[in-house]
């Protein structure tokens, strides 16, 4: 049974709860305060199947006091139906609750011209006019306008048949992507606990699911789930949806927050997106307050004006500066900074309300819920802005859509690189399409992948090209050098990137034949070049160390020994050392050859004297013909090695 969401919009007392009432026999009208004041403060719920359709209807406010419920209900309606009353025709919340549905891009509606019973012919007729000319070249426009009488049923099985029709043209929503419920009511049921309702606007919400409570990280359980009045296995997009939940109580939920998938979207406070001015709103100035509405949520905020789009006589403002006012009728890019944390992501529609009096002045879509914190008065964020621009309602553009945007953000992150999950929580890429979305993107030269990270192409030649010019100065400044220590070079040059790219950089690198890339990096071509003096110093060097076997010289004594200068006999020192001829043992150095074959001498004492062979320092310094002075250091050595373990004044040998 396909299934809708039907909203009700129009002026209070127009009689859209008279309406619901008529049609599905449930009064929407469901607390105390609204039953004694004749008017519906809050969204009221009611149930009706027609056929093979269930309609869910969301009776939402019409009095101006109460324009911020109506918000909640709107976002995830299906099809609107605007109430005008034959009486009073459109009055000033008929227009605004217009405005709002077509700023969100409702995508289908009717219009209901109710009290007829108290009208002529000829009143009605102006009535049809009027409304006519409200919605011209909007989505009402030639919409199927149905008279009739909530009081009398006159009219009423048209507008069924008029309802029916309507759906039947519609395309039904897609139960793909992460689970996202905005929360419009939260109570508490004796013998189930904490319930929240609200309309399922994408993913599916199954008994047992583990989700979370967003803004926040409030982990909770479904115990059930029931659809349009009806308890179901599942919930699925578009549907009205009760979910009963286990982990949190009624006091810790609030409306404005979410029922989401963990992980599939981030707290925000900051968004790129795209506003439409209303022609009949006041300009809007450059860091105004304002009411940002979302969802269900209500967050204070302000709009800083990144670059007109297009201004009400529709010329084009590319080659203007920053602009300070957005005037009635143009569209924009901006960012909005809120107050609190919201769960967006790219493709939200939004409202914004003035802050004070609080009229709907404008709306848009997000275009980047996690925006980089650059400066925005420019003509590269225009251009950004224009890049990530999209027609949420396009069937035709929207995969492209998606790489474009990634591809941007991708750009944006630079050495830090992309996480591969953001593609789901600022992009909205349904999880089930991201392996195809990111072979895309690499197959279109947009990214490279490396484990659980995206980064632009450029990014990688760029580091690539600084990692062979940083060896190729340091081997010309220090030609007797081996290369840079690994990690010295990832922080001089990437201290801020993503250490797998700099790891991917080296192996593309030692891949082409550039470089070699052990503990030190080096270009192959290198290779260590002494003068002749250097050469006779290392050479003599590595055979006093060698002849000295356990018991070597004191390294700062050698130069006047072997005939250069002390500064010459330090540098060989050094390279001995980092080619690992020369061993450091505490603060002594050791030829590498004489420390080999004392852990053989070692090891074949358990053949000599058995499997519980022992060391102490007495016998090593007889045995090996050492002082103390050596003999300890050697001794730490061979624990650290693995040859022995000490056991309280001597050593097991392993």
């Amino acid at each position: 049974m396909k299934s809708i969401v039907v909203g009700t919009a129009g002026h209070i007392d127009h009689g859209k709860s008279a309406l619901v009432r008529a049609l599905t026999g449930t009064d929407p009208d469901r607390l105390k305060e609204e039953k004694a004041r004749g008017i519906t403060i809050d969204l009221g719920f009611a149930h009706l199947v027609l056929d093979d359709l269930n309609v869910a209807f969301v009776d939402v406010p019409g009095h101006e006091r109460f324009i911020k419920n109506m918000l909640a209900g709107v976002g995830g309606i299906d099809l609107v139906v605007l109430v005008v009353a034959a009486d009073e025709s459109v009055m000033p919340q008929t227009r605004e609750h217009f405005d709002i549905c077509r700023l969100l891009r409702v995508p289908a509606g009717l219009v209901a011209v109710t009290k007829t019973d108290l009208v002529d012919a000829e009143t009605l007729e102006l009535v049809r006019l009027e409304v006519r000319e409200l919605v011209a070249g909007s989505f009402l426009d030639g919409a199927p306008m149905m008279p009739l009488s909530s009081k009398t049923g006159q009219g009423l099985d048209e507008f069924r048949a008029a309802l029916v029709d309507a759906a039947a043209r519609m395309r039904r929503r897609v139960a793909h992507g992460v689970a996202r419920l905005p929360i419009d009511r939260v109570f508490s049921m004796k013998g189930f606990g904490t319930v929240v309702t609200g309309t399922l606007v994408s993913g599916r919400v199954r008994a047992d699911d583990e989700l979370v409570i967003a803004p926040g990280d409030r982990q909770v359980k479904v115990r059930g789930v029931q659809v349009h009045g009806a308890r179901q296995s599942q919930a699925v997009t578009g549907q009205r949806s009760a979910v009963n939940i286990a982990g949190v109580e009624v006091e810790e939920i609030e409306r404005g927050q979410s029922l989401v998938t963990a992980g599939a979207f981030q707290a925000t406070r900051l968004a790129d997106a795209v506003v439409e001015m209303l022609p009949a709103a006041k300009p809007l100035k450059h860091g105004a307050r304002v009411r940002f509405r979302q969802g269900t949520a209500e967050i204070l905020g302000r709009v800083s004006i990144i670059g007109q789009m297009q201004s009400a006589a529709g010329d084009s403002p590319s080659s203007r500066g920053p602009q300070a006012i957005l005037a009635p009728g143009s569209r924009a890019f901006v960012r909005l900074r809120l107050e609190r944390p919201a769960v967006l992501t790219r493709g939200d529609r939004y409202i914004l309300r003035a802050y004070s009096p609080a009229v709907t002045i404008a709306g848009g879509h997000v275009l980047d819920p996690k925006p980089p914190p650059t400066a925005i008065r420019t003509l590269a964020a225009v251009e950004r802005c224009r890049r990530l621009d999209f027609d949420p309602a396009s069937e035709t553009d929207g995969v492209a859509a998606e790489l474009r945007a990634a591809a941007v953000m991708i750009d944006d992150a630079g050495v830090a690189g992309l996480a591969i999950s953001a593609l789901v929580s600022r992009v909205a890429i349904d999880p089930g399409a991201l392996d195809a979305r990111i072979d895309a993107l690499v197959v279109g030269t947009h990214a490279v992948r490396i484990e659980d990270v995206l980064v632009a192409p450029a990014v990688l030649d760029r580091l690539k090209t600084r990692i062979v010019a940083m060896l190729t100065e340091h081997h010309r400044d220090q030609p007797l050098s081996e290369g840079v220590p690994r990690e010295e070079a990832r922080e001089r040059l990437f201290g801020r990137g993503h250490a797998m790219v700099f790891e991917r950089a080296l192996v593309e690198l030692v891949a082409t034949g550039r470089i070699a890339a052990r503990d030190r990096l080096a270009l192959v071509s290198h290779r260590v070049s002494l003068s002749p003096e250097e050469e006779r110093a290392r050479a003599a060097l590595e055979s006093t160390f060698r002849d000295a076997g356990l018991r070597p010289p004191d390294a700062g004594s050698l130069a006047p020994a072997i005939g250069v200068a002390p500064a010459v006999a330090d540098r060989m020192i050094k390279l001995l050392q980092r080619q690992k001829v020369l061993v450091k043992v505490d603060e002594l150095l050791f030829h590498e050859e004489a420390l080999k074959q004392l852990k053989r001498d070692v090891t074949a004492l358990k053949v000599s004297e058995g499997p519980n062979a022992r060391v102490d320092v007495g016998m090593f310094k007889e045995r090996f013909a050492v002082t103390r002075k050596y003999a300890i250091p050697l001794l730490g050595y061979l624990d650290r090695e693995r040859v022995t373990r000490r056991v309280g004044d001597a050593r097991v040998v392993l």
